[in-house]
């Protein structure tokens, strides 16, 4: 589990900002993206493949979207929670990546799963859809995994994807 469980996270959010009162919180998480590849490079924006749990675990600062009082903070990788690792996992780009092609079977068309910090508005009981702080290659996001759907190679990061500590990584939602 991150940080937060689902009840801390309610209750850091139903009552938005202590301070000022607004309803709107701006919430950063690393959340799950999806990406297809061709020749090393993205063939879209890719898709978020999170879902309520994995978005709640990635949380890494909730702020007030007025006042900017921040309501929740930790500095720990939100990953495998390494002490000041969110640093690197914000400054760094991924050490993981996508070749151009399989190195098996010489495929030109990978898919990659990366965890991607992102900023969500969050009002009223509802989260907004996210924005990416980046895209591949800028900092802050991380290929966790790239795969040819042509022959089933697979490649996995072997320590944490978001500041490189060592395994074991926990077990996510």
């Amino acid at each position: 589990m991150g940080q937060l469980d689902e009840t801390r996270f309610d209750v850091a959010v139903r009552t938005g900002c202590p301070t000022c009162g607004a309803a709107a919180l701006d919430i950063r998480s690393f959340l799950d993206r999806r990406l297809n590849l061709m020749l090393g490079e993205p063939n879209d924006e890719g898709r978020w493949v999170h879902d309520g749990e994995k978005f709640i675990d990635g949380t890494y600062r909730i702020a007030c979207a007025s006042c900017g009082h921040v309501v929740f903070a930790d500095d720990a990788c939100p990953r495998c929670h390494a002490p000041g690792g969110l640093a690197r996992a914000l400054g760094d780009a991924s050490r993981l990546v996508v070749p151009r092609r399989c190195a098996a079977c010489n495929e030109t068309e990978l898919l990659a799963v990366a965890l991607a910090a992102a900023t969500v508005r969050y009002s009223g009981g509802r989260a907004a859809a996210p924005k990416p702080l980046g895209e591949i290659g800028d900092s802050g996001y991380h290929i966790v995994a790239y795969a040819c759907e042509s022959c089933d190679a697979a490649v996995l990061a072997q320590s944490c994807p978001l500041c490189d500590a060592p395994g074991p990584l926990r077990q996510r939602p």
